[in-house]
């Protein structure tokens, strides 16, 4: 040898666990909105944006109770124009959002609960016009931070569990 030295340094016990415990999703995924009524939409999990974003189109501000509030439509289905889904949300911020292209917009920020299979929690969204985008709806990375793993090469990992052949007889 010529006076290098290697070694192997033990793995943390700690980290691996903390990664195992998430869940690994693919790079797109359905799910739903229900706070809005959206049982299903296509979304993109894109890890370089931050904050998750929906197509959303005629999108009205009012004020209720002194809180400011959006009246706005979405189109869950990709390349359609039906349905169109009224939604309503209070605005908790308006933020400047660069896009991918680089372009700054004014976005209002709304809180919704996203649904990925089984689990549902609250996430921040911005309302912008995706029209021309490939998919309804981002889930940024801060909507998923600490619960899920993105593996690029999969898709729709994340699936209901079918029911059980003996609750579908209890059903009918």
């Amino acid at each position: 040898m010529t006076g290098v030295q290697t070694c192997a340094l033990p793995i943390s016990k700690t980290k691996s666990k903390a990664k195992s415990k998430k869940k690994r999703i693919g790079w797109r995924e359905w799910v739903s909105l229900p706070d809005w009524g959206i049982k299903k939409i296509k979304a993109k999990i894109d890890t370089g944006a931050r904050t998750s974003a929906i197509h959303a189109f005629k999108v009205m501000p009012f004020t209720k109770d002194g809180g400011a509030f959006v009246r706005f439509l979405v189109h869950p289905r990709q390349r359609h124009r039906k349905p169109e889904v009224a939604c309503v949300a209070r605005v908790i911020d308006q933020r400047r959002i660069t896009d991918s292209g680089g372009n700054c917009q004014e976005r209002y920020v709304v809180r919704t609960t996203l649904k990925l299979g089984k689990s549902s929690w609250p996430i921040e969204m911005t309302l912008s016009n995706r029209d021309s985008m490939g998919f309804r709806m981002l889930i940024g990375r801060q909507a998923i931070r600490r619960r899920y793993v993105v593996d690029p090469a999969r898709s729709y990992v994340v699936r209901k569990k079918k029911k059980s052949a003996a609750a579908k007889r209890k059903a009918r």
